[in-house]
């Protein structure tokens, strides 16, 4: 579901639409259900819950949800998310969400409850420090493309000392 909301959509609004979107969840397994509510640089919101299948591996969370609806629907850079649980404190997004999320960039994410108005505020960053992300794929062409180079100048020397000593 996207929905056209204003650019400065409060950090509680977005919480409570997280709720929303929890409230959708299928997770007839682990009982544990999860909502999540992504606010897109457009200003548009993707909702996303957790969808949990028999082969457990199948299981998708509600960030992942959330992130994969917005690519779908052409969204590539955020702004927000916020996820919400069922748990007396906000909980953070496991592992596999924190590096999904920061593959689209560092934005804010919210964490809250769907019983009280805790919330947590932090960045994708934050949540996963020294991520692997697509500068790291970037880091490692430039500095291959720099190894190959040198490469290609030292087999160059080589070659040219080995000629002027024949």
């Amino acid at each position: 579901m996207a929905a056209s909301l204003p650019q400065d959509i409060s950090d509680t609004e977005l919480v409570h639409l997280a709720r929303t979107a929890l409230k959708r969840a299928h997770c007839p397994y682990s009982k544990f259900p999860v909502g999540a509510a992504l606010l897109t640089e457009s200003g548009e919101i993707i909702l996303g819950c957790n969808v949990e299948n028999a082969s457990y591996g199948g299981t998708i969370c509600a960030e992942r949800s959330a992130v994969v609806s917005a690519v779908s629907q052409g969204h590539t850079k955020f702004r927000a998310i916020s996820v919400v649980t069922e748990l007396n404190e906000p909980a953070s997004p496991c592992g596999l969400c924190r590096q999904f999320l920061v593959e689209f960039g560092d934005f804010k994410v919210i964490i809250g409850t769907a019983f009280n108005t805790k919330i947590l505020i932090t960045s994708t960053r934050d949540l996963l420090p020294f991520a692997f992300t697509p500068e790291s794929l970037d880091t490692f062409e430039h500095e291959k493309a720099s190894a190959a180079s040198v490469d290609t100048e030292g087999d160059s020397k080589e070659q040219a000392a080995t000629t002027i000593s024949s």
